[in-house]
């Protein structure tokens, strides 16, 4: 199995006001010492834009990167997301994993989307789809709480009217309404790179009825280490590898941090033993 890290376990987020975030010296050290060997980006501005300064940053940590997690606006037919998601292929390696925002700050509201957005929105999966396929890369489109494809139906349009990959976030699916054991079992050649994550079912559903923000429910524990909530890891990971499954788990248990955590505990405690778990699930 392939096994990476996010910064985003560690608190260290794209949304404005998020919480305390975290140095890169520490967040890396730390990944490092849990022998960890791959992260995804990070947020703009949280390791170097200089391509060659940030791998030998990565490198002096012994880290390599997987990919990147990309916000961009897709379904406003008076906007050309292509400039941006090319910019973003060019100085950023392994898999662009595309989050379809709203253009609003952070996660915590989204419009419907009528038919001719919807119509824009697929057509730019599958063209950025098929342009990254020419120079070589992969994309893959996660769905997520608070973007344009969040919930059940959203996701289902999406596998039924282009041919983008997915991004298997199982936090993330689960909180918009999407089993992430039904998606692995209903479309798993359409998986390319998961984020694997456990969630409190609970919050999960006070979310879905509005009863609290998605901001807030993540700082009261939505996400909770692999194996501490409500989701079936376990099943998941194993039709995965049982299906052939060549791509990265990503441990992110996204978190909101109010100030610096001490030395080996909060987000590095969570994540090592997320590890742990899957060290287990695998054995």
């Amino acid at each position: 199995m392939k096994v990476a890290a996010a910064p985003i376990s560690w608190g260290v987020c794209e949304v404005p006001g998020w919480g305390h975030q975290m140095e890169p010296g520490r967040v890396l050290a730390e990944m490092r010492d849990l022998g960890v060997t791959a992260t995804e980006l990070g947020p703009d501005g949280f390791l170097p834009g200089d391509t060659r300064a940030r791998e030998e940053l990565l490198a002096s940590y012994g880290l390599g990167l997987v990919g990147a997690f990309v916000p961009a606006v897709l379904h406003d037919p008076a906007h050309d997301p292509w400039p941006e998601v090319e910019r973003a292929l060019d100085r950023i390696g392994g898999v662009l994993i595309l989050a379809a925002v709203t253009g609003l700050d952070g996660y915590d509201e989204r419009p419907v989307l009528d038919t001719k957005a919807w119509s824009t929105l697929l057509a730019n999966l599958d063209a950025i789809t098929l342009r990254a396929a020419e120079r070589g890369r992969r994309v893959t489109l996660h769905p997520h709480v608070g973007t344009v494809v969040e919930t059940r139906a959203d996701v289902e349009r999406v596998l039924g009217d282009s041919g983008v990959p997915l991004c298997l976030d199982t936090g993330h699916l689960l909180v918009g309404g999407t089993d992430p054991e039904w998606l692995t079992r209903f479309a798993t050649q359409r998986i390319s790179h998961v984020h694997l994550k456990d969630v409190d079912a609970g919050l999960a559903d006070k979310v879905r009825k509005k009863e609290i923000t998605y901001t807030d429910a993540v700082r009261d524990g939505l996400y909770r280490p692999l194996g501490d909530g409500d989701i079936d890891v376990p099943s998941i990971v194993h039709r995965l590898e049982s299906a052939g499954y060549e791509g990265w788990y990503v441990m992110e248990q996204d978190t909101v941090l109010t100030e610096e955590p001490a030395e080996g505990g909060g987000p590095c405690d969570d994540v090592r033993r997320s590890l742990d778990f899957l060290a287990e699930v695998v054995r």
